[in-house]
């Protein structure tokens, strides 16, 4: 099975593409801090963070487009993608992904200003 949970904060706002044949993809990355402690020794673990490459799709794209944005709180359900390319100077290199599943925004909002609805003036 794979499957994965992340409750972290969103450290850049979404890149947002859309592509071919109305196909649209986000791209943004999310930190998760486990909490330091301090053993039973008396030994003090600092807090660890942990970046997250996560990459959102169709309507969990379009979602992240309009409500998530840096320093958002966000829970996500996905899985770990691997992918590989070779770059210009023919070394292969890897990016491992958490593919969004499910998306949430955890921190209250709106809709981003840019994205917002105009308001409309009353019929009469």
């Amino acid at each position: 099975m794979n499957k994965v949970f992340l409750v972290g904060n969103v450290g850049k706002d979404p890149e947002v593409k859309y592509l071919d044949q109305g196909k649209v993809v986000a791209t943004f990355p999310v930190a998760t801090t486990e909490r330091g402690f301090t053993a039973p020794d008396g030994t003090v673990v600092q807090p660890q963070t942990e970046w997250h490459k996560v990459v959102a799709w169709g309507h969990s794209a379009k979602f992240a487009e309009q409500y998530i944005k840096c320093g958002n709180k966000v829970f996500i359900e996905g899985k770990l993608s691997t992918r590989s390319w070779v770059d210009s100077a023919g070394v292969t290199r890897y990016s491992t992904e958490v593919v969004v599943v499910n998306l949430e925004g955890m921190t209250a909002g709106k809709p981003k200003e840019d994205e917002a609805p105009t308001p409309t003036a009353p019929p009469f």
